[in-house]
């Protein structure tokens, strides 16, 4: 069993509790106007070109955005990390991309993961068929679930796909009892507005249970702005400044108003 990554980040300490080893999975079936990892969009390998400086003389360098990995290959990094792990109370999380995309080889390492003693984490956008979820939930100790905007005709034009699915599949897991951190990225013009939070707001405090553990507020940036042209993918986010400072925190006081635990960042 193989699936296809195009990252692997170790030492990550935003993609849940602990120390940890992020495996990035290619392939979304949304399309965020504000997506800083395109290269995670598309579901093949892609071929890129990389220009790079030596003095005054530029020379193209061509890459491959993903590799396949197969589960004995998570296992030997997860192994060479175990330290770190046992330390920090750390682990393994898989993110993209949409990790449920390829639902078979995250079936297959969670398993995996879960039989070595590693805890596991998934970083989602929520939208997968409900029966993917069903299917990994008993080997995942935690979701790292994102919530982009509640008007649905405002969600399927900025990510391309509907919100009513991934509402369903956030309820589905926290019935089941796993632990959630909610993710909000915090997309100026897009989702920042009074009616949107508030709607936001009352939606977690109606989900509102001991395993919702966390409301992760994420500021937009514009790290991944530099890649689009790489991937031949528009960018639609020109003239779109990051929140202030000032702005997440009175972001961070209005949701603390759940009783739930908010933080800034992941």
């Amino acid at each position: 069993m193989k699936g296809l990554v195009f990252s692997v980040k170790r030492y990550a300490i935003h993609d849940g509790p602990g120390i940890r080893v992020t495996f990035f999975m290619k392939g979304c079936p949304l399309s965020c106007w504000w997506c800083h990892n395109p290269e995670g969009i598309s579901a093949v390998i892609e071929t890129v070109d990389q220009i790079e400086k030596v003095g005054e003389k530029e020379f193209v360098k061509t890459e491959e955005a993903g590799r396949w990995y197969y589960v004995n290959d998570v296992l030997e990094i997860l192994e060479k990390e175990k330290i770190f792990f046992d330390e920090s109370k750390g682990g393994v999380t898989f993110s993209g991309g949409e990790p449920l995309m390829q639902a078979d080889f995250l079936l297959e390492s969670l398993k995996a993961c879960k039989n070595e003693g590693y805890h596991t984490a998934i970083d989602t956008s929520g939208f997968s068929p409900c029966e993917n979820y069903l299917k990994i939930i008993p080997w995942t100790d935690l979701f790292l679930f994102d919530i982009k905007h509640m008007d649905d005709q405002m969600h399927i034009k900025c990510t391309g796909v509907s919100n009513v699915l991934i509402i369903n599949n956030l309820k589905l897991i926290l019935d089941r009892g796993k632990d959630v951190f909610i993710r909000i990225p915090v997309i100026p013009g897009f989702n920042d507005d009074e009616v949107n939070l508030t709607a936001l707001k009352l939606l977690i405090m109606d989900l509102k249970r001991d395993n919702l553990k966390r409301i992760s507020l994420l500021p937009y940036h514009k790290i991944g702005k530099a890649k689009y042209s790489k991937f031949k993918i528009p960018y639609r986010m020109n003239g779109t400044e990051p929140p202030s400072r000032e702005r997440m925190n009175e972001l961070k006081e209005f949701f603390a108003e759940t009783g739930i635990k908010v933080r800034i960042g992941g």
